[in-house]
């Protein structure tokens, strides 16, 4: 099978979908791999790397979707690469399919297969190619928020962690999954006081137990957010119903509940987001006010830090990676209900029933 890289066109996404291991592993199982030159230069990846694992670099977009029967990609298919896309091919990357109708027909309309990282699931029921982009997203978003407190970015101006004598931020996560519980563990390792809100009791009493005593870990409900907004000079958003739109934990008119110039870093924007005052934004651009509150919105986070991302995404793709090359879609898919799972388009055909309940679309059963 032909397996193809094109260089991610996303802004300011610096992360690449193969590591030069990755080239070389497929290339050791007969498979040729396609590489659009500079793809990895924003992860610190050389084309040189590529070309010694074996890989064959490619001039442009076009000559990787031309030519490649597996497209393996980090970000969703930008407009520009839709035209691209053909009858036939498969892409594996990001889709976030739930939070942008115009991609999903887009994509449907190519009669391609689209195999989403974000639904694959294990056989525990984890979601192994989301989890290492959610660590990094998680840790960033205080790292994020810490900076945007400050007064010249339009924040209340607080440090974090205060000073002897000076109490610290109070910080709202809202969702105790992989990117609350790392949010989580930085703003404690800052000093902050922080209130880590969800609606599993057990997920609660496992993280009461590990994590560190300035963090509460509170049942969620709409009294306890509407509370702690008002306590809040730091809110985290991150909830997650995998392949499904974000749902809103805070409306419009809980911003006036909330301190002039506190700050709401929404990492479920992928999907949505679970603020409704948020919107997509950009690293170049990250911020908007309304009301008197920050809104951090940046659909990849991730990708400011490319080189740990692409590490740390990579790792987990690659079994995955191989297995579609090796077997294709069909057969992947029917050994595998991990594979099974992240198949979201099958030639075309919507068969992801979250993502068909968002838009009101139907949804064909997928038999591979």
């Amino acid at each position: 099978m032909i397996v193809g890289v094109p260089r991610e066109t996303k802004r300011d996404e610096y992360r690449v979908a193969l590591l030069p291991v990755g080239a070389e592993e497929l290339v050791r199982a007969g498979h040729a791999v396609l590489i659009e030159r500079s793809a990895g230069a924003g992860s610190g990846l050389p084309d040189e790397a590529y070309t010694a694992a074996g890989a064959t670099l490619v001039d442009g977009p076009a000559d990787v979707f031309g030519k490649a029967d597996l497209v393996v990609k980090v970000k969703e298919p930008q407009p520009q690469e839709l035209s691209l896309i053909h009858r036939g091919q498969t892409l594996f990357t990001y889709f976030h399919f739930a939070a942008d109708r115009q991609l999903t027909e887009g994509f449907m309309a190519t009669g391609a297969t689209a195999v989403a990282y974000e639904t694959l699931r294990d056989d525990r029921g984890r979601l192994p190619l989301l989890i290492p982009m959610s660590e990094v997203a998680g840790r960033m978003s205080i790292q994020e928020g810490a900076k945007f407190l400050e007064r010249p970015q339009m924040g209340r101006g607080i440090l974090l962690g205060g000073v002897p004598g000076v109490a610290p931020a109070n910080v709202l996560v809202l969702g105790a999954g992989t990117v609350g519980a790392n949010a989580a563990k930085v703003a404690a390792g800052f000093g902050a006081n922080i209130a880590l809100l969800d609606t599993s009791l057990e997920r609660l009493r496992y993280l009461d137990d590990v994590t560190a005593p300035n963090i509460d870990c509170l049942y969620s409900d709409r009294h306890t957010i509407r509370e702690r907004l008002g306590w809040a000079d730091l809110v985290i958003g991150s909830v997650l119903i995998p392949g499904a739109r974000a749902p809103h934990l805070v409306e419009r008119d809980d911003l006036k509940l909330m301190k002039p110039g506190s700050v709401i870093i929404d990492v479920a924007i992928d999907q949505g987001g679970c603020v409704a005052t948020s919107r997509p934004t950009t690293h170049a651009d990250p911020t908007y006010v309304v009301d008197d509150v920050v809104h951090y919105c940046v659909t990849n986070m991730p990708g400011a830090v490319g080189r740990t991302s692409t590490y740390a995404l990579c790792n987990a793709t690659l079994p995955y990676v191989i297995d579609l090359a090796d077997r294709g879609v069909a057969a992947a898919a029917r050994a595998s209900a991990a594979i099974r799972s992240a198949v979201n388009v099958y030639d075309g055909r919507l068969v992801q029933p979250a993502v068909a309940a968002a838009f009101g679309l139907p949804c064909e059963p997928f038999t591979p």
